[in-house]
């Protein structure tokens, strides 16, 4: 459709529906174009409250939105302003996130996996022939036309995109997204286009297995590894996907960004333009069952992000009403969740805040380690967040610029937020250190396990003390009693052990210091191929010490005499 004729006034071009999301400076709303009875997403912005720098973001985001005209593309119909009020049109996008939308098909293939990077890579390669680089590439930034079978792959969000001039490369600063940042920007070297196509190595290697090739809890240790483009195929799950798309995503994440494939090249890679040939059309279950997790932990901590914002825009002492309980002092640290982005000028105006990753925010490079919430493989674990609130924002995760606009696109309300997501709240750091000592906990239950003592002294403390049934109701101070059992049962007696644990809550008890209570269901096939199943109820005090947390009490409940760390007797 042609652009319409630019008129003074919005009214007289289009009738205003519903709301369908709002911001802090902005309020998006589905509109019918009058001529035609066409329907658009309009988002209104509020110009009386933006600075100067948020009106050069605004026009130079509807500039490049204005020449990209392509079908994978979100595209800006219009731009009207007036006094007080800039109106932005766009396509009215209702299929939701391509990431959502796989998750929910009966079948999905590899060649399911390349049609979907082949629409995204024709949309990356139209900006990069307009001179445009997004720079923002991610799952949340990739939506669906609409919620029909077979739906184009849109993207959206050009909030963060540059214009450059041909294949010029040059330092515009530390923006994008962590976990789909380049090897380039991360060591603050001039670039242009090829980070985009790095970020979409990033995103086939997820669309392939569920879960990124880059992870670390350590947010400068994550970082080394994209730097040194250190990602691997690990077994099974890497076994059935063709050697093709592998050589693909290797062209893709080649470390050098004058060696690394171009858009325009991966679309003659054998593994897209013949995928019939090329692609396995077998179910992957399994990467359906991680993209799931990968999905859920996103909207997670794009959701408590959300609330925080809301409900810290409303108050008028600037704090969360999340944070209002203030189970501790300590600023928040950041998360290596991958899907928030920064800018270098956003941050300068709080050196202290970390940057979440459940949202776009454009930032400079953090300077302290990160506790994220798990593996990228694991399940989501409690966030200690009321339900409701997460249930009032699942659907997508706030930006951190008022202007971003692909976010009119989304249908689902956005939480107020005034300037870029500056993480200095309690309430995030309440939720990553409570999933830090669940999975301190973990840890330790696997090495009990696996029978490793070496490793079960690592995580406690010397003078670990300790009730529990085996001590007939004493108090038991030391190691001596443990390695009592792993030497004689654990490890040796059992030949499959699963532990599950229920219900975890977290006593955060200031900065060092947290107390863990849960039920502990334990599965295990004895050494006569017998299976067992055991249950008991567990407290677990934890304290910090030299930036390592250890196990510094504990009280198990529910097991018989013998019954060591939570086993059956072992016949």
């Amino acid at each position: 459709m042609a652009v319409p004729i630019v008129c003074t006034r919005f009214s007289d071009n289009y009738d205003l529906k519903e709301e369908l999301g709002k911001g802090a400076f902005s309020v998006v709303r589905r509109c019918v174009q009058k001529s035609t009875g066409l329907e658009f997403a309009a988002k209104i912005i509020n110009t009386k409250k933006l600075s100067a720098r948020d009106f050069q973001k605004l026009e130079r985001e509807a500039r490049i939105c204005r020449k990209l005209q392509h079908p994978n593309i979100v595209r800006l119909h219009d731009s009207i302003q007036e006094e007080n009020f800039h109106y932005l049109v766009f396509d009215l996008v209702t299929g939701g996130e391509l990431f959502e939308d796989i998750v929910a098909r009966e079948f999905y293939s590899e060649a399911d996996a390349s049609h979907c990077i082949q629409q995204i890579l024709e949309s990356v390669n139209h900006c990069h022939q307009n001179g445009v680089v997004h720079r923002d590439l991610k799952p949340e930034n990739l939506l669906l036309a609409s919620k029909a079978k077979g739906a184009a792959v849109k993207l959206a969000d050009f909030g963060l995109a540059i214009e450059v001039q041909g294949e010029q490369q040059a330092w515009f600063g530390f923006a994008g997204t962590p976990g789909y940042l380049s090897p380039e920007v991360l060591k603050k070297e001039p670039y242009g286009k090829p980070v985009d196509i790095w970020a979409c190595g990033v995103i086939l290697y997820i669309l392939l297995v569920g879960y990124p090739p880059f992870w670390d809890e350590d947010q400068h240790r994550l970082y080394a590894q994209i730097k040194a483009g250190a990602y691997d195929y690990p077994s099974p799950e890497w076994d059935t996907v063709t050697p093709e798309a592998k050589n693909l995503i290797n062209q893709m994440l080649t470390v050098n960004p004058s060696k690394r494939i171009t858009a325009a090249d991966a679309l003659k890679h054998p593994w897209i333009c013949q995928r019939e040939r090329v692609a396995s059309v077998v179910h992957r279950q399994e990467t359906v069952d991680c993209l799931k997790k990968f999905n859920a932990r996103r909207k997670l901590k794009g959701a408590i992000l959300t609330t925080m914002l809301a409900t810290r825009n409303f108050s008028k002492c600037g704090r969360s009403i999340i944070a209002n309980k203030k189970e501790n002092g300590s600023q928040v640290k950041e998360s290596t969740d991958s899907s928030t982005t920064l800018e270098d000028d956003d941050i300068k105006e709080d050196k202290k805040g970390g940057v979440d990753r459940s949202s776009t925010v454009i930032a400079k490079e953090p300077e302290g380690p990160s506790t994220p919430p798990q593996s990228p493989r694991g399940a989501p674990t409690s966030s200690g967040f009321p339900s409701s609130s997460v249930a009032t924002a699942i659907n997508s995760a706030p930006k951190g610029n008022p202007l971003n606009l692909g976010q009119a696109l989304l249908q689902s309300v956005q939480g107020p937020h005034s300037k870029r997501p500056r993480l200095e709240t309690d309430g995030l750091v309440i939720v990553s250190r409570r999933q830090e000592i669940i999975k301190m906990t973990e840890q330790l239950i696997e090495a009990i396990n696996t029978g490793d003592f070496e490793a079960y002294t690592k995580i406690c403390d010397p003078h670990l003390t300790a009730f529990e049934p085996e001590a007939m109701g004493n108090l038991v101070e030391g190691m001596d009693f443990h390695k009592f059992y792993f030497d004689n049962v654990l490890g040796k007696n059992c030949k499959a052990v699963n532990t599950t644990i229920l219900n975890p809550h977290v006593h955060l008890l200031g900065e060092d210091a947290a107390c863990i209570a849960y039920v502990r269901l334990t599965q295990y096939m004895d050494k006569h191929g017998q299976a067992h199943t055991h249950q008991s109820e567990e407290s677990r005090v934890w304290h910090k010490r030299d930036n390592k947390w250890q196990n510094v009490h504990f009280h198990r409940s529910g097991g018989n005499g013998g019954a060591a760390f939570g086993f059956s007797s072992l016949k």
